[in-house]
């Protein structure tokens, strides 16, 4: 059992930057993929960002890519995304997610993460 809280959220006006974080729960952290989604009103969710167990492969959505940065801390048993240069269409409800590797399933898809965080609102004024 893993549970996760997010936080870093908030409001910041375009250009701006933010970092978010999760705290996860539990002693095998380690063992775990990480992800970050995020959705929009009226939007499914959608993938952001992953990063694998050794932290040594991370992933990005186009959209996010050069601008986003995934890591993670497993002393801390903790997962980031620090985000540059924030455009309005950013502008979501962030969640980040964990799973076990899995080769049948893709990391790309909500459905294989296993845990999910509650959200943190991110709104990115033009």
């Amino acid at each position: 059992q893993v549970q996760l809280v997010e936080s870093g959220g908030g409001l910041v006006q375009a250009g701006d930057s933010l970092r978010l974080s999760c705290a996860a729960s539990g002693r095998t952290f380690s063992s775990y993929t990480m992800g970050w989604f995020r959705q929009a009103p009226g939007k499914e969710r959608e993938f952001v960002s992953t990063i694998n167990r050794s932290g040594g492969n991370t992933y990005y959505a186009d959209s996010v890519k050069g601008r986003f940065t995934i890591s993670r801390d497993d002393a801390e048993n903790a997962v980031y995304l620090q985000m540059n240069t924030l455009k309005p269409e950013d502008t979501a409800v962030y969640y980040c997610a964990a799973r076990k590797p899995d080769y049948r399933t893709s990391h790309y898809v909500p459905a294989s993460y296993e845990y999910w965080g509650q959200g943190t609102q991110v709104t990115v004024s033009s």
